[in-house]
């Protein structure tokens, strides 16, 4: 066993032997038993996340010193960045015509109005976050 693999097992018979102290000793130790299995496995957690962050600073730092740009989030796609203002001009036809049919030409310029807000303030939340996390990323780099 490696890796993952072999620390399970250790927490395995970490567990097992604080088991077995608890059946040996009684219940008067269960506290500090239960608390000392508790500190192993915080300090495995501990571990773990120094690991992956020592791991994402050096994706970061390899990605400033290539000069490249940073991967792109999972959040990043086209069905999040398009999707909205398709769906919003697919549903302008319908609004158009309810808005002109009942209010004419008043209706149709507020219907088409709003259509025009919605995507703006979308557009605008898009570049906002895009500018917030590059900005994050550069403070975490550092």
């Amino acid at each position: 066993m490696t890796g993952t693999g072999a620390r399970d097992a250790e927490l395995k018979k970490e567990l097992s032997a604080t088991l077995q102290a608890r059946r040996e000793l009684g219940e008067e130790y269960e506290s500090a038993l239960v608390d000392s299995f508790l500190e192993k496995v915080e300090q495995r957690l501990d571990g773990t996340v120094d690991r992956r962050v020592r791991r994402r600073l050096a994706e970061q730092r390899m990605t400033v010193t290539r000069g490249t740009r940073a991967p792109r989030s999972s959040t990043d796609s086209w069905g999040e960045r398009f999707g909205f203002p398709v769906v919003s001009l697919v549903l302008a036809i319908p609004l158009s015509g309810i808005g002109g049919g009942t209010a004419e030409l008043d209706g149709l310029l507020v219907t088409w109005a709003g259509i025009v807000g919605v995507n703006l303030a979308w557009a605008l939340r898009g570049s906002s976050r895009r500018r917030r996390s590059a900005s994050e990323d550069s403070d975490w780099a550092e």
